[in-house]
């Protein structure tokens, strides 16, 4: 799979004058999974979000799916299948884990998430809402109000209701931001088993877990790439090397 799913050409980014992304060059390849790294303050977060048009670029462009999608709002974007995820788990509390994922569900239908409608009518999404609460291991907290999941739960509840929405394209942002090293693996073992026949492009600082996990990783450090290639490559690279021991600023 050699087609480019999401490319950035130029992309940068300014805040009164200091520059947080300079001048990216990335391309996403259909169904591979790619990560974006760098030590803390390299431009990591920026750049996911000019990606994802939750902020507009000072320069530079984004097509996606072999459209242009520089100028559209994130709501545009997300309608023609480039979905992300948060740092912050993005779900409903006080709504079980199958309710969660049957809300996620109704969007398919358009504007109206039929709130109205008899429980009979809406139970035909359950089917499909167990499904992928089985494929991201919450079978057995289906009836589990969301606010009372492990954190761990609660952010493969949030894989799951971001996966209903069918999305050619998934975006994690640091799917394992202040997560236990028991919820690290299974986050990544959770990636490892929905990426058959999606492509997904992954925020991260921690090169342990895109190992074996990514088919190709760009660092970032000053708001530009400093390196990219399969993990082999990168975790070599004197400079990748250099900047995650140098300054925590870099």
């Amino acid at each position: 799979m050699n087609d480019t799913i999401l490319e950035a050409r130029g992309l940068t980014r300014d805040f009164l004058g200091f520059v947080a992304v300079n001048g990216v060059d990335l391309k996403v390849r259909e169904g591979t999974i790619h990560a974006l790294i760098g030590p803390n303050g390299a431009g990591k977060t920026t750049c996911f979000n000019l990606l994802t048009k939750f902020l507009p670029p000072s320069k530079g462009e984004i097509i996606f799916n072999g459209r242009d999608i520089t100028t559209m709002k994130p709501a545009m974007v997300a309608r023609l299948g480039l979905v992300r995820s948060f740092q912050i788990s993005a779900v409903f509390g006080h709504l079980t884990a199958l309710e969660n994922v049957r809300v996620a569900l109704q969007r398919q239908r358009g504007g109206s998430y039929d709130f109205w409608r008899s429980d009979r009518i809406l139970a035909e999404y359950n089917d499909r809402a167990h499904q992928l609460l089985e494929d991201v291991g919450l079978t057995e907290y289906a009836a589990t109000e969301a606010r009372l999941l492990p954190y761990g739960r609660k952010r493969a509840l949030e894989f799951a209701t971001t996966l209903a929405l069918e999305p050619k394209m998934l975006l994690l942002d640091e799917p394992t931001a202040g997560m236990t090293t028991e919820d690290v693996g299974r986050i990544v073992n959770l990636i490892h088993r929905v990426r058959e026949g999606r492509t997904i492009l992954m925020v991260e600082h921690n090169l342990a877990v895109v190992e074996g996990l990514c088919d190709t990783i760009t660092v970032l450090t000053r708001g530009r790439v400093l390196a990219e290639g399969d993990y082999a490559s990168v975790s070599k690279n004197p400079e990748v090397i250099s900047a995650y021991l140098g300054s925590a600023d870099v």
